[in-house]
C-alpha cells in the first residue's frame, strides 16, 4: 500500500492526539497507581478506610484524574477517527464507538468511588460503613474493568487500522493489537477467575509500553515539509 501524503491537517491532529493521548496515560497511571491503589487493601475495610480518612485530597484528586482521563479520552476517540477515516470509515468509526463506551463505563465506575467516600466520611451514622466502601470500590475496579472489555476491542481494531494505513509503521499497529488482547484476557479473568487475575498483572506492563510507543509517534508527528518552486 502506498502511504498518503501526510498534510498540515493530518500533522495537527496527530500531535493533538499525543498530547490528549499522554495526558491520559499519566492521569490513568496516576490515579491507580500513585494516587488510589496504595490506599486501597481489598482484605481489610478498616484499614482502607483509615487510610483514605488519612488522605482525603489525595483520593479526591484520583477522582478528579480519572475524570480528566475521561474526558481526553473522548476527545482522542474523535480525533482518531479523523485521522484514519480516510483508510477505513467503517473501521474508525466502530473504534470509535468503542472507545467511547469505554470512556462513559470508566466515567460512570466513578459514582461507585465517590460512594465508598461518602461511606467512609460517614461511618458513625451507619453500621459496616467501612465493610460497604470496600465493596463499592471493588465495584469500581469491576466498573473500570467492564470498560476495558470495549477498549480491548477498541484497540484491536486500532491495531488493523494502523496497519493498514500506511501513516505508521506496522509495529505499532502490532502492538497495539498485542494491548487489546492483554486487556481482553485481564478483564475476563478480574470477572471469571479473579483468582488469577493478580497474577496476570505484569502483562499490562506490555500495554503500557504499546501505547505510550503510539502516542510518543502521534506527539512527535512532523509537519509536511513544503516544496518550493523551481
Amino acid at each position: 500500500m502506498t502511504s498518503p501524503a501526510p498534510t498540515p491537517e493530518f500533522a495537527r491532529q496527530a500531535r493533538l492526539s499525543g498530547l490528549l493521548y499522554l495526558i491520559i496515560i499519566v492521569a490513568g497511571l496516576g490515579a491507580e497507581a500513585g494516587l488510589r491503589g496504595p490506599l486501597i487493601d481489598p482484605d481489610d475495610a478498616a484499614a482502607t478506610a483509615a487510610a483514605i480518612l488519612a488522605a482525603p485530597g489525595r483520593f479526591r484528586l484520583a477522582i478528579a484524574a480519572d475524570l480528566v482521563m475521561a474526558l481526553c479520552d473522548a476527545g482522542l476517540a474523535i480525533l482518531l477517527y479523523l485521522i484514519f477515516r480516510t483508510a477505513s470509515p467503517g473501521l474508525a468509526l466502530a473504534a470509535m464507538v468503542f472507545r467511547l463506551i469505554q470512556t462513559v463505563l470508566i466515567a460512570a465506575a466513578l459514582l461507585a468511588q465517590q460512594a465508598a467516600w461518602l461511606l467512609v466520611s460517614r461511618a458513625n451514622a451507619l453500621v459496616d460503613a467501612n465493610a460497604l466502601a470496600l465493596v463499592f470500590l471493588d465495584l469500581h475496579g469491576h466498573g473500570y474493568d467492564l470498560g476495558l472489555v470495549f477498549f480491548g476491542v477498541n484497540s484491536l481494531i486500532m491495531g488493523l487500522l494502523v496497519w493498514r494505513s500506511g501513516r505508521f509503521a506496522k509495529i505499532f499497529g502490532a502492538g497495539l493489537a498485542v494491548a487489546g488482547l492483554v486487556y481482553l484476557i485481564g478483564s475476563g479473568l478480574r470477572f471469571f477467575y479473579p483468582e488469577g487475575s493478580r497474577a496476570f498483572v505484569a502483562a499490562y506492563l506490555l500495554t503500557i509500553l504499546a501505547e505510550t510507543a503510539f502516542c510518543l509517534r502521534l506527539l512527535f508527528q512532523g509537519s509536511p515539509v513544503k516544496q518550493g518552486r523551481g
